[in-house]
């Protein structure tokens, strides 16, 4: 559970980090690691949907790293956030990286 903060697994969290803020990643753009580190990525789109005003747009910016809406609005249309997140599954003991489409 704590390899994102142990040796091995810190330069992959600070790919992800601007400023000990998660970075904010464009359409084309994706964390850059050295060559020795580079790890598989693997791709999951994430569709939200539900009631209005229960907080997917919410939960989409608290996970992004990016400021919560103070006030509740209508989210028009299909809004597209990506977030990177670095793991070690135990099975395979190899880190890969998870990009996680979110379609809110």
């Amino acid at each position: 559970p704590g390899w994102l903060l142990s040796p091995a697994g810190r330069p992959y969290l600070d790919s992800i980090l601007q400023k000990n803020r998660r970075r904010v990643f464009g359409l084309l753009e994706r964390p850059a690691l050295p060559p020795a580190l580079a790890a598989p990525t693997v791709t999951y789109k994430l569709f939200l949907s539900g009631k209005s005003g229960v907080g997917k747009t919410s939960l989409v910016a608290a996970l992004a790293g990016t400021p919560v809406p103070p006030i509740h609005h209508e989210t028009l249309g299909i809004e597209a956030t990506t977030v990177y997140w670095p793991a070690k599954p135990r099975a395979s003991g190899r880190p890969v990286i998870f990009q996680l489409d979110f379609w809110d």
